[in-house]
């Protein structure tokens, strides 16, 4: 394993925001199986089970707010990361509406602290911002966002996303400017935007397989809010192989690769809630669902999004390893074993998703 994305993680020093969420704990996972010395600053674990618990994974875990700026700023200061991955966030549409000023301070002001401190203390080489496929200004429309479409966002998380989005660009603009990296400064900045992920591990309130996950484990139907909303979705590992590979181009100090960038399936991985759960029911048996009427227009959330990831397929030589049915089947299979056999299957996951994209003869896994 460690000899994937050219090695270049192997004792690296790495700081990764957000490394208690799920997302965070994955990519926390999957670096220190590369070899990195991985240091975590996030919230204490917001759910239970927790997959980053369940983990225990040996590195240096912080527990702070990513809105505590001299805290960030000291961390920095004493971990010296030489490449930070920046998930921390507050990630839910529904929860945005009702903190919408906690969303904006954390996404965008958050944002603002974790650039602040790689340019004032000088030792980050690399930035990996990770934003989301709702930063663009979403017109419903059937073909996918490209990284040059503009920004926006209807609720507040989305809006956070969008203003997270510019933050980066004026960071790139004002103080990371490529025309001036090795003269005036030494860091290149990129923003990842990836769409809905599942995976193992997953119980933050509020998200499909979470939703359905809890209905099974109180031997309950799930309320599905909007089974007809379409979503591009994709196992959590390969928009987080593209966020390494993208680290991997920017530690080797390849300024054209600090821009935006999509990470998502192709038009297959384009699928409505509906038919997720239902090929999720094809691989256990136990999960039912009903539509709660009575919400179903409750908020405003977005009926269709998809990503045109052609500009990573093409320069970065990425594309999704597991199709939709395999991202759903890994997914289930990881919380089965859980609940079935309390086992964390998290590592074979990984070892299975490598397995496969050398057969598909991914670039990165070399």
């Amino acid at each position: 394993m460690v000899e994937c994305f050219g090695n270049i993680y192997r004792n690296r020093k790495v700081l990764v925001t957000g490394h208690t969420g799920f997302k965070g704990s994955w990519l926390a996972f999957w670096l220190s199986r590369l070899g990195a010395k991985v240091t975590g600053y996030a919230l204490t674990p917001q759910t239970h089970p927790s997959h980053f618990e369940l983990l225990d994974l040996d590195m240096i875990s912080i527990i702070g707010d990513i809105r505590d700026r001299v805290k960030i700023e000291e961390v920095v200061q004493q971990q010296q990361p030489e490449i930070i991955f920046h998930l921390a966030a507050q990630p839910l549409v529904r929860y945005s509406y009702i903190n919408p000023r906690e969303t904006f301070e954390t996404n965008v002001m958050g944002t603002i602290n974790i650039f602040e401190a790689a340019r004032k203390i000088g030792c980050a080489r690399a930035i990996v911002n990770v934003t989301s496929d709702k930063c663009y200004e979403n017109k419903e429309w059937v073909w996918g966002y490209r990284e040059n479409d503009p920004m926006g966002g209807y609720d507040p998380y989305s809006a956070s996303k969008g203003c997270a989005e510019l933050v980066t660009r004026s960071y790139q603009n004002s103080f990371f400017n490529i025309q001036e990296f090795q003269k005036n400064h030494t860091v290149l900045l990129a923003s990842a935007r990836a769409g809905n992920v599942i995976g193992g591990g997953d119980w933050a309130q509020d998200r499909l397989i979470p939703d359905i996950m809890e209905a099974v484990a109180q031997n309950k139907k799930a309320l599905i809010r909007s089974p007809f909303s379409t979503r591009p979705w994709q196992h959590v590992l390969d928009p987080l192989s593209g966020y390494l590979v993208l680290g991997q181009k920017l530690l080797e100090a390849k300024s054209e690769y600090a821009e935006g960038w999509n990470f998502g399936p192709g038009d297959e991985g384009a699928l409505t809630v509906e038919e997720i759960i239902q090929r999720a029911r094809e691989q256990w048996g136990v999960i039912h669902w009903e539509t709660p009427a009575a919400t179903a227009k409750e908020l405003h959330e977005a009926h269709w999004l998809k990503l045109d990831c052609s500009n990573a397929h093409m320069r970065l030589k990425w594309k999704s390893v597991w199709d939709t049915s395999q991202a759903v089947l890994r997914t289930i299979q990881w919380y089965r074993r859980y609940f079935e056999k309390n086992e964390v299957s998290t590592l074979q996951d990984i070892e299975t998703y490598i397995t496969d994209a050398t057969a598909a003869r991914m670039e990165w896994t070399t």
